[in-house]
This record gives structure tokens, sequence and C-alpha cells, in this order.
């Protein structure tokens, strides 16, 4: 039977699924709800500084992006950080941590980029036995604006010093969240290793306006006739997020950095990818909110079967396993030859395969007056465009074929197209050096 008992940063937790540090976890109440459902961990909603609490706005506090049947594909949300006393927050994680030993309690903090601010506040944290922190340097709205968050999160200099100062006055893990709102993630995630972060997690939220309200002519969620813009996640964000950690997971100067995946998880397949490309957990938030903390059970039960037909025993075995395989454009093998294939049994005739060829691509399928649609060989370059745009799921494949050998379909020979591969300009090798 696959073990989910996770050990990231020696953390331990019952699962690898962590609640991110958002609404979901703003309150004791919550949390006890969210481990008792099955939660192995949770990242405390962002604490701030002493004094005056953060003020949120009282009206619409999310956007929101839909698919078919109105299925929930983005979230936009404005809301800051916690507005709940500080002192409350820390006398609620104390309780929860003494009764829930087994799971992960992390605490997001925000507080002004001082030193003395961050002195402040990381013992007061310590105190509540919680396992470790998540510095919240990826907050694009609100906060961004008062020099936190995001501000922060797009200044590596300023991620290395905070982060030192963390591991100064803080004896336990430092976890540092990354914004997606830059332009190469890999320099913030080097700055936090120089930093000594104990891990980083990423992404948080993607700066966004979701939509405009076309009566009121404001952005939406929109506040007496205002919008603004906000945090975007959801399922929509993760081929975003799966990218930049793949990014910091492959490169030589943080690939030992380890990593808490965040950005769309809605099920255990996507937890899966996630840990393939190097993450050694995952959060979530969006899911959580769209369809309650009881979720967290579909994806324990389908990852644990996924795993004992993989033959895993544990996350560890194959947390990384995608990162060799996922390179730069360049070192593809422009010899490999495939070929799309229509299966005529499960083919409805909708035609929607040779409307995006014929239009939109390279002309590779033919329509007979009948309606029968089949692929062209000799003009199909597999760029799967119709695999995609079909409605019926397996109806049409990719098919490998060996450069030289005779395609069984056609009785012709597959061309390489390629076959000088050596002196290929798109080889590496034999590119001219850079002067």
């Amino acid at each position: 039977m696959a073990n989910l008992q996770s050990n990231f940063l020696g953390i331990k937790s019952t699962n690898p699924f962590w609640l991110a540090s958002a609404p979901p976890t703003d309150k004791e109440y919550n949390v006890r709800r969210a481990f008792e459902a099955g939660w192995g961990g949770v990242v405390w909603k962002t604490l701030g500084s002493e004094g005056p609490p953060v003020v949120n706005v009282n009206g619409p506090r999310y956007g929101a992006v839909y698919g078919a049947d109105r299925r929930l594909l983005g979230l936009n949300n404005i809301e800051l950080i916690t507005d709940r006393d500080l002192y409350t927050n820390l006398e609620e994680i104390k309780r929860v941590k003494a009764d829930y030993p087994d799971r992960a309690v992390i605490v997001s903090i925000m507080v002004p980029c001082e030193e003395e601010a961050w002195k402040a506040i990381l013992p007061l944290v310590e105190d509540t036995g919680a396992d470790g922190i998540e510095l919240n340097f990826g907050c694009p709205h609100g906060m961004s604006e008062r020099g936190m968050g995001a501000a922060v999160g797009q200044v590596p200099e300023y991620i290395e010093m905070v982060t030192r100062w963390c591991k100064q006055y803080y004896s336990k893990p430092v976890i540092v969240k990354l914004t997606p709102n830059i332009t190469d993630i890999r320099k913030p995630a080097a700055a936090a290793k120089r930093g000594g972060a104990d891990a980083v997690s990423l992404i948080n939220t993607i700066n966004s306006i979701t939509s405009v309200n076309l009566d009121s002519m404001s952005p939406e969620p929109s506040i007496d006739g205002k919008g603004t813009h906000g945090g975007y996640c959801g399922p929509a964000v993760k081929p975003i997020a799966m990218s930049m950690v793949s990014e910091i997971a492959r490169n030589p100067e943080t690939a030992d950095l380890p990593i808490s995946g965040i950005g769309g998880v809605t099920t255990w397949r996507d937890a899966a990818e996630f840990m393939a490309l190097g993450c050694g957990n995952v959060q979530v938030c969006t899911a959580a909110m769209t369809y309650g903390f009881k979720i967290v059970q579909e994806m324990i039960s389908g990852l644990e079967q996924w795993m004992d037909e993989k033959g895993y025993t544990s996350i560890d075995e194959f947390v990384g396993m995608a990162v060799p395989n996922t390179t730069d454009w360049q070192y593809l093998n422009l010899n490999y030859i495939a070929k799309a294939k229509i299966d005529q049994d499960l083919c409805i005739s909708c035609g929607r395969c040779f409307a995006a060829c014929e239009d939109t691509s390279h002309q590779a399928i033919s329509m007979t007056p009948d309606r029968k649609f089949e692929v062209i060989d000799a003009e199909c370059v597999a760029c799967n465009l119709c695999v995609n745009v079909c409605p019926v799921e397996g109806c049409i494949s990719m098919e490998e074929m060996d450069a030289g050998k005779t395609d069984p379909r056609t009785g012709k020979v597959v061309e390489d197209q390629y076959a000088n591969w050596t002196t290929h300009p798109n080889n590496p090798a034999a590119m001219e050096p850079a002067e």
C-alpha cells in the first residue's frame, strides 16, 4: 500500500496536501474543520505587524472566469492579509498545533521591509509552536502598494536580505513564497537560497483583471463603481505554475532547493504532476474554496490508487522524476516522427478536426462527401491540434513512427527529414560558438 506520509523540511504531516495561505486558513474554526476533513497541513493566512488591523473591503472580493457548465477555471481576489488581531491569531495557532501534533502548521508573515519589524514578530510566531514560517513575497495587490508582498518579491536583493533576517531571528524552517509577476523566476529563487531559505513555495497569485462590467464600466469585482487588479488563481494558472517550478528544479543554482508547489491543484493528478516536477508537497486553495474541505479525500484516495498501480510506496520515489526530461527546445529530437490517427469507430463526424486543420494548420485531414475524415500522412506534421479540438476523448491519437521504416497504414517509407542531425543547424552541438 502506498504511504502518503510527508516529511518536508523535517516537518511531518499525514499527507502532502496542505491548504495554502488564504481565506480558508484565516481562523481556528476553519483550520480545525480542514484537519478533521483530512488535510495534512495548513499555511495560516498571512499575519501582519502589531498595530491597527488591516481593513478589507466590505463588498465583493472575487472575480471569476468560467468554462463550460459554469465550471470555475480561475478566481481573482482583492482580499488583503488577515484583518484579525495579531494576538488572536497567535493564540489560535498555538491551540491548533497543540491539538493536531501530526499535522503541519506553517505561519505566513508579511511585515514592512525593515529588520526591526521582522525581529519583533518572529519570536511571537515561534512561541506558538508552529512548524515553520512562509514569507509572503507574492501578494500582488493592496499590500504591494505599501512596499510589501510582490514589491519585495520582485527585487532579489530584498528577498535575500529579509530571508537572512528571518534565519537570524527564527530557529525553524523558513519557506519563501515567490511571486509569478516577474520575468525570470530563477533569480528570486536563487536570492532566497543565498539568504538561507530552507525552501521556496510557488506560485503566488498572478496580477489580473478578470472582467469588466459593461453597465457600470468598472472592473469586477466592483466596489462602489470602482475596480482594481487582484490576484489570479485556480486551474487556469496551473500551466504557468508548473513551468516556473520546473525552471527552479532544473536550474543548477537552485536544483537542491526544496519546493512546495502551488497553483491550480484540483485533483490528485495535478498534485502528482507538480511533484514529478520537483515539489515535495503541494498547497491548495481555490479547489477547497470551490468544493469544500472534503475534496482532499478524493485527492488522497486518487494518489494512493495511482501509486499502488505504479508500484510507488512513498511520494519520495517519484518526486522530481520528470525534471531530467524537461529541457530547452533546442535539445528536442527533430528525428522523432509521429502522425495523427483517427479511430473511425469513435468518430462522430463533427468535423472539428477538419475545420481546425484546414483553416489554421496544415491541411492534413481530408473529408469525403459522406463526412468521413482521414489523416493525410504526407501533410501531417504531428502538431496534435486535431487531438486537442476533438470532443471525443481517445478518438484521435498520435502514433509514433520510426524513420526509415515502412508505415503499415500507407505502405510508404517514413522519411527522416533531419537524417544528418549532427550537422543540422538546430542541433546545439552544430551551432556556431557565441562571440
